[in-house]
């Protein structure tokens, strides 16, 4: 038995049992991986996948067995790698990062620079994506660690942590006949064309939702995953736009006026993951702290112990 060949494994049932595509993302030949499956089931004494002729369609009882143990001594395997560069500590170590837009251009910066002073020696790789590719690179192994505001919670195999708390804020351009209707209703905000994110990002639900309950039909004329595309529409003058409090800077968008929407829409919670079979390096943990202060590496590995599922705010 090879760790090779539980890598094919675990890859040809991640990519739906499509023996080309695992090979594709493998970089190695349709026939190498099948070869590799057939001697692991040989060895094994017992058949893994279901096939019709030479097509996989399904994975047997000892085969969905045989998975399960295969992806922990993978990840065994990925962190005595994690411990080796972590106790050696090793000038190339390499911190992945995946995260949307909003956390990326707004949130990370200062973070990202603390981090750099204070480990110049490892490199740094940010991933931008939604929140549902952040935590499927999470999930793969793609990314160590995924920031978001959605669907990051809804993965058993990733531990979340909240970091910070945010709200909305309205924007328009100086001067717009919104700015003086006082105090600010949803009602209000439904008489103009909104700009806004997509349906999975940046707290867009907690939107949706709150229109919803006054059974109003907002007029959602345009939707971007990045808050500078839909503060330039909103400069155009295409509508009134609802972004995340971090991306307004007075002294950068001096053409747009905020108005707070705490009383509008619920709060949001930025939260990180990370899988729970990871070992965490060291300089991991201090990423941790820098962008959560409330993350110390003593609560944690509390958490990770299950000595609290949800440290709060």
């Amino acid at each position: 038995m090879k760790l090779q060949q539980l890598r094919y494994l675990v890859e040809v049932e991640r990519r739906g049992l499509s023996v080309s595509a695992a090979a594709e993302a493998l970089f190695t030949s349709q026939p190498g991986v099948s070869k590799q499956i057939g001697l692991l089931e040989e060895e094994l004494g017992v058949t893994i996948f279901e096939r019709a002729g030479k097509r996989l369609m399904g994975t047997t009882a000892p085969g969905q067995i045989v998975l399960a143990m295969a992806r922990r001594m993978l990840s065994e395997a990925q962190n005595m790698k994690r411990v080796g560069e972590d106790y050696a500590a090793e000038k190339s170590g390499v911190l992945s990062i995946a995260t949307t837009h909003t956390q990326a251009r707004y949130t990370l910066p200062p973070v990202i620079q603390r981090f750099v002073q204070r480990h110049p020696e490892i490199r740094l790789h940010i991933q931008q994506g939604s929140p549902v590719q952040v935590a499927a690179w999470v999930l793969d192994g793609s990314a160590d660690l995924g920031i978001a505001t959605e669907a990051l919670d809804r993965h058993a195999e990733l531990l979340t942590l909240p970091c910070f708390q945010w709200a909305h804020l309205v924007v328009a351009p100086k001067g717009h006949p919104l700015l003086t209707r006082q105090p600010l209703t949803l009602s209000a905000l439904a008489d103009y064309p909104l700009i806004t994110y997509d349906a999975t990002f940046t707290g867009r639900s907690r939107i949706d939702r709150a229109f919803e309950r006054q059974s109003l039909s907002p007029n959602v004329m345009l939707t971007a995953i990045d808050s500078d595309v839909i503060k330039t529409y909103v400069e155009l003058g295409l509508g009134v736009g609802i972004i995340a409090e971090m991306a307004f800077d007075p002294l950068r968008d001096k053409t747009l006026a905020a108005m707070p929407a705490t009383h509008l829409f619920e709060g949001n919670t930025t939260r990180l993951a990370f899988r729970r079979d990871i070992w965490l390096r060291g300089y991991e943990y201090d990423f941790m702290e820098l962008l959560a202060p409330h993350l110390t590496r003593r609560m944690v590995e509390a958490t990770q112990k299950g000595e609290g599922a949800d440290p709060g705010l």
